[in-house]
């Protein structure tokens, strides 16, 4: 199949990577894990067991007032916690193959959709905000925007800090969750090649 480039000739690509069929369900299970992946799981609190203080019997056990053991106790201000949340990974196992089969299935469905721009390249040399959002302008773009180069240099990256709408990512840092979450996305013509590359 053939990609249109904006003011340039149509470029071939793979039907897989670009028309293939979207495959919802793998799409969500791979965009959950990758989020999951970035939790930190660094949640501690002490249970009951590990407080210090005295395990003494605050008040007998008889004479008025519930029975009752020591102070360290949930029920308290300052006792431990029922379930007390212990470092842990959140992470979850996605094969290789389905990481890719999903990116595919996202790239093929953007295609699809009409959200998906493939240009020459950016011609963004001098790191000025302005030229970058006469640049999205020309493109007609709306919303969240991701941009996808090659190799994205300092000036694109500096040119697009200050606009909160948009996200620049190089192809090593194409990841499913830009894509999900943008609105459309713009590829330098380099990047779709080394994209296929990847994903062939």
């Amino acid at each position: 199949m053939e990609l249109n480039v904006i003011g340039a000739k149509p470029l071939s690509v793979s039907d897989d990577v670009f028309g293939g069929e979207f495959k919802q369900a793998l799409v969500h299970q791979v965009v959950v894990a990758y989020q999951a992946g970035g939790r930190a799981g660094t949640k501690a609190q002490l249970s009951r067991g590990e407080l210090s203080g005295t395990t003494k019997k605050f008040k007998k056990q008889k004479g008025g007032g519930a029975r009752h053991g020591d102070y360290r106790a949930p029920i308290f201000v300052g006792g431990g916690v029922t379930f007390a949340a212990k470092p842990r990974s959140y992470e979850q196992k996605v094969n290789r193959k389905s990481y890719r089969v999903a990116i595919r299935s996202i790239l093929s469905e953007l295609n699809r959709q009409g959200r998906l721009k493939v240009v020459e390249g950016f011609g963004i040399e001098t790191p000025k905000t302005k030229s970058m959002v006469a640049k999205l302008a020309e493109l007609q773009v709306s919303g969240r925007v991701l941009l996808v180069s090659e190799d994205a240099n300092e000036a694109l990256f500096l040119a697009s800090r200050n606009i909160p709408y948009l996200h620049v990512v190089d192809v090593i840092a194409l990841n499913p969750v830009s894509l999900v979450g943008s609105d459309h996305v713009i590829m330098t013509v380099e990047a779709v090649k080394k994209v296929e590359e990847w994903l062939a």
